[in-house]
């Protein structure tokens, strides 16, 4: 009956309100995404624990393969089945299901987040990927040696790196906060395309490093020189996904995490833990967009001393821009702090360019419309190391000043106006003299 039908339908809007309640409670956003990790071997799901449990307890959902194994995919119905993909099997020669090279270029494309470690046991499909991000491995059975900077543990081969913290990327919001802990790494190494801009030197060896066979002499110049060496590598795509690079798969296991680490040369000062650990939740909430990721909100604009903006501005016209930005922290969207947001007033080119200031929780500014009308576009474009990419264009038209918008009488044009009256004298004074001349009669 009718009346049961009601009944039905209140009690699902109670229960539809009362979920909602319970999820307002908890303000904070988990981690988005599913998460697939492919490994050489499960083994290494217990050798690098401490980094997936900090993966989980931030709230992602693991799924961990094996990279060969035939039931893998990413892509069905030409959906995405993950938001972010883990590869820890540097040696994998081919990948397993329909996932290869093209499908994780494509992957990334669509704007998924990749973490790729890699180790001197470098298969091909790593390399190939490496290429197409603008990273170049170096050979099969390469590491990064430096024989100056190894740790006193190091077997002889001088292949277990001390990386120093300096050589890290100046940005806090990938690299996290300094710790002064100097880094493990044991590993291949890496160079960048040095035409590809995107590209980040996350951490660089010392100018004592070069990469080359640890068992061989050296015949030949090697891939990677001095600060040229990379250890860790990064790339943000236009499209704002994120990648990262680590020639070493050591970097993430319990053992560097927990290791203590000691210059081999004299006089080293003793860490009793290494900063991996602290650099791996860095690096992992940066490139799974945990960290450094913007987005624009309530963008307005209208007349000052007005509320609304009008169908056309005039030119001349004293406008106020203002526009929110927010940046995710730690679950949840905040407000962005930041000092050098600049807005731009275009037609083709900038007409206005200038700082925005942060008033409350968004950041407007005054000014005077350009003495050009047409159409233009209020920009805000904010490219910044470490952020997402942040576009905003709002279109308006300018027209010119309305016929009753104009002066009456212009100052500018007041010598033209004393010219006019002037003249008008002179031809009435001409007038009165020669319609009252009388000329003199001849005489006989």
């Amino acid at each position: 009956c009718c009346k049961c039908c009601a009944c039905v339908i209140f009690l699902c809007i109670i229960n539809v309100l009362v979920l909602l309640s319970l999820v307002s409670m908890f303000p904070c956003v988990l981690a988005d995404g599913k998460t697939l990790v492919l490994l050489d071997n499960l083994n290494i799901r217990d050798t690098h624990s401490m980094f997936f449990r900090s993966l989980a307890d931030r709230g992602f959902d693991l799924t961990f393969k094996t990279a060969d194994d035939p039931s893998l995919s990413l892509i069905k119905y030409g959906q995405f089945l993950y938001d972010h993909l883990i590869i820890f099997s540097p040696s994998v020669e081919d990948f397993g299901g329909n996932i290869n090279v093209e499908t994780i270029t494509s992957f990334i494309d669509g704007g998924g987040n990749v973490l790729v470690a890699a180790s001197s046991d470098i298969g091909d499909p790593l390399r190939e990927l490496g290429s197409e991000c603008g990273i170049e491995f170096d050979e099969e059975k390469t590491a990064v040696i430096d024989h100056h900077n190894y740790d006193v543990s190091d077997p002889g081969e001088h292949t277990l790196i001390v990386a120093d913290p300096e050589n890290l990327l100046k940005a806090p919001t990938i690299v996290g906060k300094p710790t002064h802990k100097p880094i493990l790494f044991k590993g291949v190494g890496m160079v960048a395309d040095p035409d590809n801009p995107l590209v980040l030197d996350i951490l660089t060896g010392s100018s004592t490093s070069y990469s080359f066979f640890p068992d061989r002499p050296i015949s030949q110049y090697p891939h990677a020189v001095g600060k040229n060496t990379l250890l860790i590598a990064g790339l943000q795509a236009r499209n704002n996904a994120r990648v990262v690079f680590s020639g070493s798969l050591d970097f993430f296991s319990d053992t560097f995490f927990n290791s203590a680490v000691q210059k081999a040369t004299p006089g080293s000062q003793r860490h009793d833990q290494t900063g991996n650990l602290e650099l791996a939740e860095a690096l992992s909430r940066w490139v799974f967009k945990e960290a450094g990721v913007l987005r624009v909100g309530a963008v307005t604009h209208h007349p000052v001393g007005e509320t609304t903006p009008p169908a056309a501005y005039t030119i001349t016209d004293l406008v106020e821009y203002s526009i929110v930005i927010e940046m995710l922290s730690e679950g949840q969207w905040v407000p962005f702090d930041g000092d050098d947001i600049q807005l731009e007033f275009v037609r083709i080119d900038p007409f206005v360019r200038t700082y925005l200031k942060k008033n409350g929780g968004k950041y407007s500014v005054q000014f005077k419309l350009p003495d050009v009308y047409g159409v233009f576009q209020f920009k805000v474009d904010y490219n910044r190391l470490g952020y997402t990419h942040l576009y905003s264009s709002t279109q308006v038209s300018v027209r010119p000043l309305q016929h009753t918008q104009y002066e009456r009488f212009i100052p500018s044009a007041f010598p033209y106006y004393a010219s006019v009256f002037s003249m008008m004298g002179g031809l009435f004074v001409f007038s009165i003299v020669f319609l009252h001349m009388k000329e003199k009669e001849k005489s006989d």
